[in-house]
């Protein structure tokens, strides 16, 4: 049984949803448009202001399929009528962030700085405050495109569990290492 799956998604005003023969699902609302083919064996029904994602079967391949449908299309809905944001932040000395249009330049300790091409449906913005680590923001529609570009930052100085160095999402919490100094006793 999908809990997920059942669940109906309710459209905010200025939100329309189109499915096509082809299954296509393509969702406008205020902030942009996206697009997700979706399984022929699923079906997606619009009724008013809500949509309902239903399986034909109890096969295991319909439920699983069900589910992911359901949680696509909700993220596409809530991303082109309110989008998503993540928030990253530098830890370590020496360490920055700065950005022109979406080209994000980091300094993170490396002899060279890197430079990371975003791409253009997003928006990236740095914030280097006295005092504060330095922020990297991404702002865009598509939850999907932002957790992999986030992860791609991320990816270039992991957290290091000694110092707590390297780049993470505001919030996160980095579990710390004594190190060797507290073994000898």
């Amino acid at each position: 049984m999908s809990r997920i799956g059942k669940k109906i998604i309710t459209l905010p005003a200025g939100v329309t949803v189109d499915v096509d023969k082809n299954n296509l699902v393509t969702v406008k609302g205020p902030k942009g448009t996206l697009s997700q083919a979706v399984d022929p064996d699923i079906s997606v029904e619009i009724e008013g202001g809500e949509l309902q994602v239903v399986r034909p079967t109890e096969q295991k391949r319909h439920k699983a399929l069900h589910g992911l449908y359901r949680a696509l299309i909700n993220n596409m809905v809530v991303g082109v009528s309110q989008g998503y944001r993540t928030e990253m932040e530098i830890v370590g000395v020496g360490y920055k962030a700065s950005n022109q249009g979406n080209i994000l330049e980091l300094a993170l300790g490396y002899s060279h700085s890197i430079f990371v091409a975003i791409p253009t449906e997003l928006k990236v913005t740095t914030a280097m405050e006295k005092g504060q680590n330095p922020k990297v923001v991404l702002e865009g529609i598509d939850k999907q495109l932002i957790g992999q570009v986030a992860a791609k930052i991320k990816s270039l100085r992991k957290v290091e569990p000694y110092k707590g160095k390297g780049i993470r999402f505001t919030g996160e919490f980095v579990r710390r290492k004594a190190g060797k100094a507290a073994g000898k006793k």
